[in-house]
């Protein structure tokens, strides 16, 4: 059972950047592929990053492409979402998730394990 925790949220003005982690204990991310979620309040959960096991891959929605960076580090269990040049419309509850997936997927139902979410806001 992989428990994971998200941290680095916080208020940043619009421009500005933060770094989420994401820590995953009970389990090793070796083999799992990870994704990033937002959630703003009224609207449905969304991917915005998504990482294969080995990080060769990555996905991005059109939002947040050319801002947004997944990164992982498996030998510390460790996922990160770099976010630049924020914006207001960026503010939302962010999600780390896990799935057992052998590819990338980039649907919440594909995702088994679930952080408790990090809020970031963006002031403009």
């Amino acid at each position: 059972q992989v428990q994971l925790v998200e941290s680095g949220g916080g208020l940043v003005q619009a421009g500005g950047s933060l770094r989420l982690s994401c820590a995953a204990s009970g389990g090793t991310l070796r083999s799992i592929v990870m994704g990033w979620f937002r959630q703003a309040p009224g609207k449905e959960r969304e991917v915005v990053a998504a990482i294969s096991w080995s990080g060769s891959n990555t996905y991005y929605p059109d939002s947040v492409k050319g801002r947004f960076t997944i990164s992982r580090d498996n030998a510390k269990n460790m996922v990160y979402l770099q976010m630049n040049s924020l914006r207001p419309e960026d503010t939302a509850v962010y999600y780390c998730a896990a799935s057992t997936s052998n590819y990338i997927v980039t649907m919440t139902p594909d995702y088994g394990y679930w952080g408790q979410g990090t809020q970031v806001t963006v002031s403009s």
